[in-house]
């Protein structure tokens, strides 16, 4: 697999651009930017975002860590249970109805940017967002991928093993063997539209753009 050196502005300006302009009869764009907590996602889904802005874009970004479940869910088979975290610690059905059903062809464009807050384990009360018709939604952050999620355009930041482990703090390297699975079961490198190496979070590395 060829990869090419960019940086993560001109590989914005080139996903937004790939974007082109809003869908037909007022739908949204929806992309999906996807990787562990280590590849920290939220730099490129941030870039991004602002280079969607300059075209005149309204943009949403929602990160899947503000859809935790309660910690007696997550926790409910202990703090460090691998199949938990894969299967249980994200709450996949409130981003499908809070998230991707507004979005949907017909849809209200009210997204509600978060939902639980892990610190305090309470619910946030933030208020829906207003995403008009032709805006683009940008949902980031780890196991995003496999859920059959509607993504427009998907996009996931890949760590080898080794920068995984070095940059994942140690109070979470126990989730390492979920991410191993999660990389041999859904496959991310190769169900994502398109890959990004990010081992040195300053020189990243793509696959460049889909084809069509």
């Amino acid at each position: 697999m060829k990869l090419e050196a960019i940086t993560w502005q001109r590989m914005a300006e080139r996903l937004a651009g790939h974007l082109g302009a809003p869908p037909e009869g007022g739908a949204w764009h929806r992309v999906g930017i996807d990787g562990a907590p280590a590849a920290d996602t939220g730099v490129l889904a941030g870039e991004l975002a602002d280079a969607l802005r300059l075209r005149g874009r309204s943009v949403q970004v929602v990160a899947a860590g503000g859809f935790l479940r309660p910690a007696s869910l997550r926790f409910e088979f202990g703090r460090e249970d691998v199949d938990a975290y894969l299967g249980g610690w994200y709450d996949t059905g409130a981003l499908w109805r809070e998230v991707f059903a507004p979005t949907d062809p017909g849809g209200s464009g009210r997204v509600l940017p978060d939902l639980w807050d892990p610190v305090t384990d309470r619910a946030t009360r933030s208020p829906y967002a207003e995403l008009p018709p032709g805006g683009a939604l940008i949902v980031h952050g780890p196991l995003l991928l496999g859920h059959w999620f509607p993504f427009d355009l998907s996009v996931h930041v890949s760590l080898s093993e080794g920068a995984l482990a070095r940059r994942t703090p140690p109070s979470e390297r126990w989730t390492l063997p979920a991410f191993a699975r999660y990389a041999r079961e859904t496959d991310p490198a190769s169900a994502a539209d398109v890959l990004v190496r990010a081992d040195d979070p300053r020189h990243p590395a793509w696959t460049g753009l889909p084809d069509g």
